[in-house]
């Protein structure tokens, strides 16, 4: 595979959301307190990078693992203390469950989205690519440039009232780049974390990932 395109980061753009009536004033007390999550996405990398921060670790909370609708059904039966999740899930969960964001990504996940090929399809079609990223980046743009509109388009595709979705787009940075080694120091970073958690069976170098240069 190979790297073709890269989103600015959107930290903001996931959290750890809390409910209303939750007395959690810091992660520092998420010790013993039961957190859904989805296994090995970046809410997960998140829910460790903030632990870490407070002075725990993985071993202090009770994790429990679904997938985000199942986790948001848990949360608002009051089956957990808290929901590592991402948006349009995060603008969701405020604006219609009234939750409260407890920690989002500012300074612990940059939260950036990649875009890959595989290398056989690079090599053969870069004209194909080329086209890809410019309409990406056109696509970031109007969306950051019209965002009533956009909500409207995404509406029926995201099943979601235009204010969740406007919120979740206004987080998000849409900002569609060419990818560069030192742009994937954060992937990286998870890789390492996610290897020493043993979520990943081994580990990973970044280094040697393959990044899809423009004219080549």
């Amino acid at each position: 595979m190979i790297y073709v395109a890269q989103e600015a980061p959107s930290p903001t753009a996931q959290a750890i959301l809390i409910p209303a009536a939750s007395e959690l004033k810091s992660p520092a007390e998420l010790k013993g307190k039961r957190v859904a999550l989805t296994k090995g996405t970046g809410g997960h990398y998140l829910l460790l990078a903030t632990l870490a921060k407070a002075g725990l670790t993985f071993k202090d909370i009770q994790p429990v693992y679904l997938g985000q609708a199942d986790c948001r059904a848990a949360f608002e039966r009051g089956s957990v203390d808290a929901w590592v999740t991402w948006d349009p899930y995060l603008s969701a969960g405020e604006i219609q469950a009234g939750a409260r964001v407890l920690a989002d990504g500012k300074d612990v996940a940059l939260y950036q989205r990649y875009y890959l090929a595989s290398t056989a399809f690079a090599t053969a079609r870069p004209d194909v690519l080329a086209v890809i990223f410019d309409e990406l980046h056109a696509a970031g743009k109007w969306v950051k440039d019209n965002p009533q509109a956009a909500a409207e388009l995404l509406k029926p595709i995201w099943g979601l009232d235009t204010k969740i979705i406007e919120q979740a787009n206004g987080r998000r940075s849409y900002d569609v780049r060419l990818p560069t080694t030192n742009n994937l120091v954060d992937q990286q970073i998870i890789a390492d974390t996610f290897f020493k958690e043993q979520l990943l069976p081994k580990a990973v170098d970044v280094k040697s990932a393959k990044i899809w240069h423009r004219g080549s």
